[in-house]
């Protein structure tokens, strides 16, 4: 796909990008790995409407700019919605996405629900935010994405965080699980959708800093100390520096599961292995067989 430099031909979200070759391949990269995850989980469903959430972070200005870019060039057959909660966080700079989002000409709701005030409320000093603010808000877009018509909740969650989601379930959770690319909500009214699930951290950073969108940090969870979340990533940081690349290989190893060499048997039928008779194997007999991989001894 082209991505002319015409400024007639460009959404808005996109305008006095830079002109180098480096930021063009980012662009053209970014761009391709969010059409492959939309197309490879199935994200586009017949008259969609997506409700994009925006919180003003690096993250959350890629998705939509790489969402409304693949819309401008009628990629994407849907019709987007941008939505900022705003949480009540003491010096909010509650108009800097109302300015930006009518600036770039991108339909909008904002939504004030001072959530932060229960968070504080409910949270002993010294423990962490993220679960119960996470979950306040998560219920406020799924009210706001009904009451948009919304069929879907966009969320700007990408291949790091899914990386590190998994770790925190294996070190901490007991269970190999992560943030599914796509899912239905517990009501089954609503997908929830990540299209940035193929995109690298590092690739949102570069981009959102190169546009100079008005970046807005949390200053909730984002100030406190010893998060699981914030080992994790220093953990992946470290293999990175280490061994570049390691976090790709890790990511396509989500898309590589092999049940047979793991040990549940809710999905995998290690009860129903049978020995073929002697004399009669025929490897094409073997259904169930599992596939051969690499052991280390």
């Amino acid at each position: 796909m082209m991505l002319d430099d015409d400024a007639g031909d460009i959404h808005p979200l996109f305008a006095g990008a830079p002109t180098s070759t480096e930021f063009k391949k980012l662009r053209k990269r970014l761009v391709r790995e969010v059409r492959e995850a939309i197309d490879a989980y199935g994200m586009v469903t017949r008259g969609a409407r997506w409700l994009v959430c925006l919180s003003g972070g690096k993250d959350s200005y890629t998705l939509l700019a790489v969402l409304h870019e693949l819309q401008w060039r009628g990629l994407l057959p849907v019709e987007l919605v941008a939505c900022n909660l705003d949480q009540g966080q003491p010096g909010f700079p509650a108009t800097v996405l109302p300015e930006f989002l009518a600036r770039m000409g991108v339909k909008h709701r904002i939504e004030f629900q001072d959530t932060y005030s229960v968070v504080m409320d409910k949270i002993p000093a010294g423990r962490t935010y993220c679960s119960l603010c996470s979950r306040l808000r998560r219920g406020n877009l799924y009210r706001i994405a009904r009451e948009e018509g919304c069929s879907a909740v966009v969320l700007g969650h990408h291949r790091d965080d899914i990386l590190e989601t998994f770790f925190m379930n294996l070190f901490h959770g007991g269970r190999l699980a992560t943030m599914p690319p796509k899912l239905v909500n517990e009501e089954g009214d609503l997908f929830v959708l990540r299209p940035l699930a193929f995109v690298a951290e590092a690739d949102c950073e570069r981009f959102a800093r190169a546009m100079n969108y008005p970046i807005i940090p949390c200053d909730l969870c984002g100030s406190q100390d010893g998060l699981q979340r914030q080992q994790v990533k220093a953990i992946l940081d470290s293999w990175e520096a280490r061994s570049p690349g390691r976090r790709q290989v890790m990511f396509r190893a989500l898309m590589n599961a092999r049940p047979s060499h793991l040990l549940d048997p809710a999905l995998f039928d290690f009860a129903g292995l049978a020995l073929a008779a002697p004399g009669t194997a025929n490897r094409e007999d073997f259904t169930q067989m599992p596939p051969k991989l690499r052991h280390d001894d």
